[in-house]
């Protein structure tokens, strides 16, 4: 006999973005810009960056303490941490130094994923999996990215679009028996790999036939990423709906990745979407990859954009390329 399978219920969620605001004025101090031809482009006036030593892990460890907290629960209740980056700033494992942050005192499970600026989707795919299973009781998913320390900085189409950030999520076993993942997706196409790059190829040894040394900063086709993302994304995201039984018209909110307004637009527009429930920060946060869609989600609640006791369209891309969306319960207490 199949054992049933546990439901999901999101405890809790946080963000944390850095101190340091960059304005696109600023930016013409670099190259020869202006805020009318960003923001005309992007929907983006300003970006957070990390300043100093600050990294993606400080930023990582204060959205979990903002999203454990939330919760209700404490860093000891957690049994796994799934750490989603862009471009992981610590190779050898963002989770297990956030949990070292975090102070929790028994070993547990933590490791990291990259799905570029879909990690949250793929991480919560993961989790759901696992709680489903009855392996794990309490996972905290945190997404983190600091690409302004591997942008080009003399790149003025790709470095005008990114934004330091982290996002987390607690999620657990739901008691009542309602799974708070509607329905969830995630899809990838590696021959779209060439359009996002980032290199960490390192040296061969010295006694082997040299290769050429990459320069690991941040490669994009703008255009390229447009063109795939405006083609797949809406038409992606209309079939889950489909498939899931659910009319656009009774989903209260949709919240993508924040990659560019345009982009946004079209996926408002292939699901008839009123603006008011489009949740949108990019304007001030910029692109901030794996952690978007939850600092999208918590700093809605926080702000009243996002009413709680709803049901949202959580989506986004990145590269690889990847994409993926889930269809969520919003319940109170969780922000």
């Amino acid at each position: 006999m199949t054992k049933d399978l546990i439901p999901l219920r999101i405890a809790g969620v946080g963000y944390s973005v850095p101190e340091t605001v960059i304005t696109n004025d600023d930016l013409t101090k670099l190259y020869e810009t202006s805020d009318e031809w960003i923001y005309s482009r992007t929907g983006i006036k300003e970006r957070r960056l990390v300043s100093g030593n600050e990294t993606a892990i400080d930023l990582g460890e204060k959205a979990a303490v903002h999203a454990i907290k939330n919760s209700g629960m404490t860093p000891d209740d957690i049994d796994m941490i799934i750490a989603a980056s862009t471009a992981p700033i610590e190779m050898y494992s963002m989770g297990c130094q956030i949990h070292k942050r975090l102070g929790i005192s028994k070993p547990i499970p933590a490791f990291d994923i990259s799905a570029a600026c879909t990690g949250l989707i793929y991480g919560l795919s993961l989790a759901k999996g696992l709680i489903a299973s009855g392996m794990y009781k309490n996972i905290l998913i945190v997404a983190t990215d600091n690409n302004s320390k591997l942008l080009d900085w003399t790149d003025r189409g790709t470095s005008i679009l990114f934004g330091d950030g982290a996002g987390a999520m607690v999620v657990t076993q739901a008691e009542d028996g309602i799974d708070d993942i509607i329905s969830i997706n995630i899809q990838s196409d590696g021959n779209y790999d060439h359009l996002i790059s980032l290199p960490f190829d390192g040296k061969n040894c010295p006694l082997v036939e040299p290769a050429e040394v990459k320069e690991s900063l941040i490669k994009m086709n703008g255009r390229g990423v447009y063109a795939f993302v405006a083609k797949i994304l809406p038409k992606y995201v209309e079939e889950l709906l489909h498939n899931s039984g659910i009319p656009a018209d009774k989903i209260d909110y949709l919240i993508p990745h924040q990659a560019n307004i345009r982009i946004i637009q079209a996926v408002q527009e292939r699901l008839g979407l009123p603006a008011e429930k489009v949740v949108t920060n990019i304007d001030h946060f910029g692109n901030t990859s794996a952690a978007s869609i939850p600092i999208a989600l918590t700093e809605g609640v926080e702000t009243g954009k996002v009413k709680l006791g709803s049901t949202a369209l959580l989506c986004g891309f990145g590269a690889g390329m990847t994409w993926g969306a889930a269809i969520v319960r919003l319940r109170e207490g969780i922000c």
